[in-house]
């Protein structure tokens, strides 16, 4: 079943943008929007992350979550999304690490977003 979708995209080369246009509509410079299936969203996904180069990427869609979407990354970017207790929030990076490319939702660690001794009664 079709389910809408939300490609944003920064800095990715042209053609990566004229594939994404096949699928959904580009409705301002860089932001694609369309109703497609799991299946052709997954696809997509797969093309933006091979492809998006020194650009970046975001996939929103539905997911059956709190907040009822889910975000993707791909590429160097400043704004990490982070699991936080069944929450996406997102985190901003200092400029020097943007270059490290590492998606804290496979590999969080959890004094990277609280203090070590948050929640510790003493």
């Amino acid at each position: 079943m079709p389910a809408m979708i939300v490609i944003a995209t920064t800095a990715v080369p042209d053609h990566l943008r004229g594939a994404l246009s096949r699928w959904t509509s580009e409705v301002v410079p860089g932001i694609f929007v369309g109703s497609v299936s799991a299946r052709v969203r997954d696809e997509l996904w797969h093309t933006v992350t091979e492809v998006v180069g020194n650009g970046a990427a975001l996939l929103i869609h539905p997911a059956p979550t709190e907040q009822g979407y889910a975000i993707r990354t791909a590429g160097t970017r400043r704004r990490v999304p982070v699991d936080f207790d069944g929450l996406t929030l997102i985190r901003m990076t200092a400029a020097s690490k943007v270059k490290e490319n590492v998606n804290p939702l496979l590999k969080c660690r959890s004094e990277s977003v609280l203090p070590a001794d948050a929640g510790v009664f003493r």
